[in-house]
């Protein structure tokens, strides 16, 4: 057998090692879309929708982070329910983007700053933070519950209050400190984001 015929025998051996892959990966893919229909199911009867950025606010993923020295820093705020903590989220160049602070259930919330005006539609907040951290968050979370590791209460879960598609808060539930660091810098990174795009249409 020639070099070349040997050659071509391998590749077609090893194009059907591919194809036989991609049809087992095929049938692991809608093995997991079945089971997280049915994670959807179970949340959806606790309470629990998973968010339409496009449309109303909504409940679902939920994560935590922390924030560099740089663009956080700390102030009592006095409300009805009396004095509390707060975390200024700030760029950069020092504007601020948004309050953050915990509630007696121990929810994140993240109050945008009302003069911003972050629209729900400027990337990177539905591209990054809603698709690639809460709800990947949400996603490992509910292959937890499918192992038997943690309950489907406790996933993660978040709600965005809107007006219109002006984002006013982000109210962030059933997080750990693992996650709390991760969350808060990715929040930031985005508002800045969304900030640097909202200077530059102006």
């Amino acid at each position: 057998m020639s070099e070349n015929a040997e050659r071509m025998k391998r590749l077609l051996t090893f194009k059907k090692k591919i194809e036989t892959r991609i049809e087992e990966l095929d049938v692991e893919l809608k093995d997991l879309e079945a089971t997280l229909e049915t994670v959807n199911s179970i949340l959806l009867e606790k309470g629990f929708r998973r968010p339409d950025v496009g449309k109303e606010p909504t409940a679902a993923a939920v994560g935590t982070a922390e924030e560099p020295e740089s663009v956080v820093s700390e102030t009592n705020v006095q409300t009805e329910e009396g004095p509390r903590e707060t975390t200024v989220l700030k760029s950069d160049t020092g504007e601020v983007l948004a309050d953050l602070y915990f509630d007696e259930n121990e929810s994140l919330h993240v109050v945008l700053a009302k003069n911003r005006n972050f629209d729900v539609n400027t990337p990177p907040f539905n591209q990054f933070l809603i698709q690639r951290i809460l709800l990947k968050m949400q996603e490992r979370d509910s292959e937890l519950v499918r192992s038997g590791q943690l309950t489907p209460e406790a996933i993660l879960c978040f709600d965005i209050k809107r007006e219109g598609d002006i984002v006013r808060e982000l109210i962030i539930r059933n997080f750990d400190s693992d996650r709390l660091k991760e969350l808060k810098s990715s929040i930031r990174w985005t508002l800045e984001k969304m900030f640097e795009k909202m200077k530059g249409q102006n």
